[in-house]
């Protein structure tokens, strides 16, 4: 019986870095493929929507960007014994290929892969490579690029396939639009892990202060840190707006398809949602991104006017208001910022990497 070709997916402790890799996976089981996915404890809280075929290694690794000097001398120790661990298990089960997505989990994984000439491909979501994407540029085989334009160093071999979406998010494609009207509309809220505190602290009284007329329909979905759930949803039952408030929406998909408007941050993965669904949204980039990407990420939904883009030093709960009451007092515009949101995807994104991955491999059982 020939042995399955087995793909190690390895990604960072954030959604951004673990969606487009539990999309891949999803792709990969359905060609036939054994799939593995290589991550930090971060990371696994992430993998409860994957499929059940995936086995979740949990490996050593560890970041500079933490304070503390004790902490900063354990890293390379750290990372030298994910380095072990993940020679070990490659030599007893060689890989196919090893499908980096960012994060410094994905470190341990892609030196044994140099150490033991593995194909490898990286996939960076964001419009400008991430560090550990950067320190490995050079030497993959292709740096799959999921936003576009993305900027690249010189004398990298890429391409841009898109940013791959989840099963769940990819049957929603292009759902059909309620425009706002005289009828319970939904606002969702996407913060993200690293940014959701603002939006908790600007985003309740903006709805808030929203006309009587138009408040008596709103129903909001908000994603907040654990610490603000009550604080912000006490605020929603104050007003008297219907509301449910958690740290992390199981049922996301439904969620995307039913708002007539969604507020979050942009990173990669909530903008490739977005635009695979086709909603108008207002979008927050992270002020605090070193490479200031989430600003990019935006770059294609505002440049055809299917979203606002508001900086976050910007960011005021009188101009948050104004940004809601334009799209949802103007059903007409806001049909058309749905249609353009669902114009910036690449719908085969998944499909193009999976293609990539079996090519650069040399494994293809379908």
């Amino acid at each position: 019986m020939e042995t399955k070709p087995l793909a190690i997916l390895s990604a960072g402790g954030t959604g951004g870095h673990m969606f487009p890799a539990q999309a891949l996976a999803e792709e990969l089981l359905l060609r036939g493929w054994e799939v593995k996915l290589s991550t930090d404890e971060r990371g696994a809280r992430f993998t409860k929507s994957f499929p059940g075929a995936v086995k979740i290694e949990i490996v050593p690794s560890a970041t500079f960007a933490k304070q503390g000097l004790i902490y900063k001398m354990k890293v390379p120790f750290l990372i030298f014994l994910g380095v072990f661990a993940a020679l070990k298990a490659f030599w007893k089960h060689r890989p196919s290929i090893i499908v980096g997505f960012g994060g410094y989990p994905t470190i341990p994984a892609l030196i044994a892969s140099i150490f033991m000439r593995l194909p490898r491909i990286i996939h960076e979501q964001n419009g400008i490579l991430g560090r550990v994407n950067q320190l490995f540029a050079k030497n993959v085989h292709l740096v799959a690029c999921g936003t576009w334009p993305t900027t690249i160093p010189e004398n990298i071999k890429y391409e841009h396939v898109g940013n791959p979406v989840r099963k769940e998010i990819l049957g929603r494609s292009g759902s059909p639009y309620i425009p706002p009207g005289n009828h319970p509309m939904s606002i969702l809220i996407m913060g993200g892990s690293q940014g959701a505190k603002i939006l908790s602290n600007i985003v309740p009284e903006a709805i808030g202060n929203l006309p009587d007329e138009l408040l008596k329909y709103i129903r909001v979905f908000q994603q907040a840190r654990e610490e603000d759930c009550q604080r912000v949803k006490s605020y929603y039952v104050d007003k008297g707006i219907a509301c449910e408030v958690l740290p992390f929406f199981d049922n996301i998909a439904k969620h995307l398809s039913e708002a007539q408007l969604i507020i979050s941050r942009s990173g990669a993965s909530s903008v490739a949602d977005i635009g695979v669904v086709g909603r108008p949204s207002i979008l927050v980039p992270l002020g605090s991104a070193i490479r200031d990407e989430q600003t990019l990420n935006a770059g294609p939904l505002k440049k055809v006017r299917a979203a606002t883009v508001i900086a976050e030093q910007n960011l005021t709960v009188q101009r948050l208001n104004k940004a809601i009451l334009k799209i949802l007092s103007s059903p007409e515009n806001a049909s058309k910022m749905a249609a353009n949101a669902h114009k910036t995807v690449v719908l085969d994104a998944t499909k193009k990497l999976a293609d990539r991955v079996e090519e650069i491999s040399g494994y293809s059982i379908r």
